[in-house]
């Protein structure tokens, strides 16, 4: 199997020895497979000979700067990512695998204030849907939160047996049409109806969150704003309650699903919403 950055194999087993949670092992593959494919394309070091015992800290400054400039990384994914490479320039330090600590005099950023609830994507739908630059999955899961499907149900496997779309708009019905074809021949292969599906054989072909992570954080950089579907949630919640103030309570469950006592938080973020 071939590896998307240098040792991957043998740090993937460190990880592990870690008893690391699946999930949070991906996220250093990911950030690793995103910081070597940078310096593939952007970093003369790395180009010349592809020696990851070259890289000093210089050159790892340079990925973070465009991470801040280009990507628009908010301090705490900056220190998340700094702490991934952190621990795997350790890691190759203490196999005598490069003489340098590239990491070792970056220091992180304060911690920022929370970002303001993001609740206007719901109003963008439509050209959202359109924007074919965003991947199948993460077209299809701002379609879902926003007719008011969290990501545990959606993910759940036969979820799209009950599903009723024929009353959803034009531009989703042109997005369902695409989303079609190209699951089709994902469908065929797995003899499955669902609609997430993972695009290699698998004894379960069913996408898990963590995987629907990695089709979604990249688009972040395309949209603006998290896609995190539990934040989108918490965004579309927040629009119907500003669209429908007359709703009673009852009312509000009724239509969200919620428990009673989350109406009234989702009641205050929606009054204070700008």
């Amino acid at each position: 199997m071939s590896q998307s950055y240098p040792y991957q194999d043998a740090f993937n087993r460190v990880l592990q020895q870690r008893a690391m949670a699946q999930a949070t092992q991906d996220e250093y593959n990911a950030t690793l497979t995103d910081f070597f494919k940078y310096l593939e394309n952007f970093n003369p070091t790395y180009q010349r000979d592809h020696r990851v015992n070259q890289l000093q800290t210089p050159d790892v400054e340079q990925y973070l700067g465009m991470l801040v400039d280009a990507r628009q990384i908010q301090n705490q994914t900056y220190n998340k990512i700094l702490s991934h490479l952190n621990v795997y320039f350790k890691f190759l330090f203490s196999h005598n695998w490069t003489p340098y600590l590239p990491t070792l005099d970056l220091k992180s950023k304060p911690k920022q204030a929370p970002q303001p609830l993001n609740y206007r994507w719901v109003d963008e739908l439509d050209s959202l849907l359109a924007d074919e630059r965003l991947h199948v999955y993460t077209r299809l899961t701002l379609l879902l939160v926003a007719q008011g499907y969290p990501v545990q149900a959606f993910l759940r496997p036969h979820f799209t047996a009950q599903l009723v779309t024929r009353d959803w708009s034009p531009a989703a019905q042109r997005f369902l049409t695409e989303l079609r074809a190209f699951l089709a021949p994902l469908q065929q292969r797995f003899q499955s109806s669902d609609w997430f599906l993972k695009q290699r054989a698998a004894a379960d072909p069913h996408l898990t969150l963590p995987g629907l992570h990695k089709y979604l954080k990249p688009d972040e950089a395309i949209v603006g704003f998290t896609l995190s579907p539990t934040v989108l949630y918490q965004g579309y919640l927040v629009n119907y309650l500003r669209r429908h103030p007359q709703l009673s309570d009852r009312e509000a469950v009724a239509a969200l699903h919620l428990e009673p006592d989350s109406i009234d938080y989702y009641r205050r973020l929606a009054q204070r919403a700008d």
